[in-house]
């Protein structure tokens, strides 16, 4: 043990040792520092003792409780409650208000398990402890009460089954029941069981709590209005005749630089605006532009997902595989802005465009799902990207690239039966989302099918491996004019129009 104190430290704490006691008596008689709590000191003499307390707090608990738990809700919040209060298992029951700012709640209870986190000297309740903890009985409510309200365990439980599905929850279950055998917690493993047994529909779903917990007992819930809309579309689509347009890009030139063209123009429509020359260079090297990262790795992460065929030709099979496929993808597309849009996850909160709401985060899955079964019907494989594109468009499940993500799944499904992919130019993006709004808001599909088999048509005449032609086609055509500047003008070309050499 040292025998002198290192008062460059903000925290000092006091020892049975006298030769330091001596020390420390001297140092506060000569204002060097100043008593905080029993036993405790500190050399910052400007800040609140409250304000030090907490900055310094798991030091103050290894050093006074050392090897004690941090359980209950404290082992998942690892702070104070609003109102100041925070848990721990010890040997012995105590309320401690002499942390200014904090009341520690000590509870008598077994010590740490193997399974118990160590941070150090003092160790906090692992995720089965201290759930299970959480099934014991409260009489205090909100930031006093050592439990969360039993809607938050059961969300919890939510959480696991949807990211781990069922067998993830019953390895779950099995260690929660292992765990509760060393803390002879019997009646709370015996209330944790019938709550997973409710959400996996083996049991009777009036244990449950929460709303999400119910839904995910009785069926997942889904948007009915918007499976209103997908029903009238699939009517009107599962006898639509649509032409039969050939993908002419079948070489690996020309189907990359049609993707290249396909990635510029969906970003360009959501705002990620950059000249068609910069998006290029963008492209070809795969660096960014400084000042413009963020963007850059949009066209990057589109032009990623476009350029590779395998990924082009997958569509999916089941409801599940919808879900896979779009969280996979939009993580791709959305790598550059991963945080700030949780990519690759369904959003957590509603958003919205304008005057239009789209679905309700909670109800996301349950109407994807929903939708999957009109567009498992459809066999024509026009039908079928209509439909992707609308579901997706109309649900908006991510945060941000909603737009995107529904042109790249419509794209992929007429990509695979070889079908000419579509583009959305510029001067047709008015065009484009106002048949959307116009369905959503007035039930009458006929203008986004027509605009969506008149953008086919146009994209069946972008086909060949020379930048510089197809540029120019482009602008023959106003593509990259804004919806005010000019209109869509459609020119054909045919196969003996280019240079067969060059295909």
């Amino acid at each position: 043990m040292a025998d002198t104190i290192d008062f460059r430290q903000e925290i000092v704490f006091s020892s049975s040792d006298k030769n330091i006691s001596y020390q420390i008596t001297k140092a506060e008689k000569e204002g060097k520092i100043k008593k905080i709590a029993p036993r405790i000191y500190t050399t910052n003499l400007r800040d609140s003792a409250e304000y030090i307390i907490k900055r310094h707090f798991f030091d103050i608990l290894k050093w006074r409780f050392p090897n004690a738990v941090i359980s209950h809700r404290s082992a998942s919040e690892l702070r104070p409650t609003e109102t100041g209060n925070f848990f721990i298992t010890s040997n012995y029951t105590k309320k401690i208000t002499d942390l200014k700012g904090i009341i520690l709640n000590v509870m008598e209870g077994k010590s740490a398990l193997e399974s118990d986190v160590n941070l150090g000297g003092i160790y906090a309740s692992s995720e089965w402890r201290w759930i299970l903890e959480n099934m014991q009985s409260s009489r205090k409510k909100g930031g006093e009460s050592k439990t969360f309200p039993i809607e938050l365990i059961e969300d919890k439980l939510e959480k696991i089954i949807i990211r781990e599905g069922k067998e993830g929850i019953n390895k779950f279950r099995d260690k929660a029941r292992e765990i509760a055998v060393q803390l002879d917690f019997n009646d709370e493993f015996s209330k944790l069981n019938n709550i997973i047994s409710a959400l996996l529909n083996t049991h009777n779903a009036d244990v449950l709590s929460s709303d999400v917990a119910k839904a995910r007992a009785t069926g997942i819930p889904f948007d009915t209005g918007r499976v209103e809309l997908f029903e009238i579309l699939y009517d009107k689509l599962k006898d639509y005749y649509f032409p039969e347009r050939p993908d002419k890009n079948t070489s690996e030139d020309s189907f990359r630089l049609f993707s290249f063209f396909e990635a510029y123009f969906s970003n360009y429509i959501e705002g990620t605006e950059f000249t068609i020359e910069d998006a290029k260079k963008i492209v070809d090297t795969g660096i960014a532009i400084p000042k413009r990262i963020k963007d850059s790795h949009d066209i990057l992460g589109t032009f990623q997902i476009v350029s590779n065929s395998y990924e082009m030709s997958i569509t999916p099979a089941t409801a599940e595989d919808l879900i896979s496929i779009l969280k996979r993808r939009h993580l791709t597309m959305m790598l550059g802005r991963a945080e700030e849009v949780n990519a690759g996850e369904f959003k957590v909160q509603n958003n919205r465009a304008g005057n239009t709401e789209f679905v309700d985060f909670t109800l996301v899955e349950g109407t994807l799902r929903q939708g999957f079964k009109y567009y498992a019907t459809l066999t024509d494989p026009m039908a079928k990207a209509i439909f992707l594109m609308f579901m997706i468009s109309e649900v908006h499940p991510f945060a941000d690239g909603n737009g995107r993500i529904s042109r790249i799944m419509g794209n992929a499904e007429l990509f695979k039966s070889g079908l000419s992919r579509i583009i959305v130019p510029t001067v047709y993006r008015e065009d484009y989302i106002m048949s959307l709004k116009k369905f959503t808001n007035r039930k009458e599909p006929d203008t986004y099918i027509r605009v969506m088999d008149k953008l086919q048509y146009f994209s069946n005449n972008i086909f060949g491996n020379n930048f510089d032609e197809l540029n120019e086609y482009f602008k023959a055509t106003n593509a990259y004019k804004e919806p005010s500047e000019g209109k869509l003008n459609i020119i054909d070309r045919s196969m003996s129009d280019i240079n067969l050499a060059e295909i």
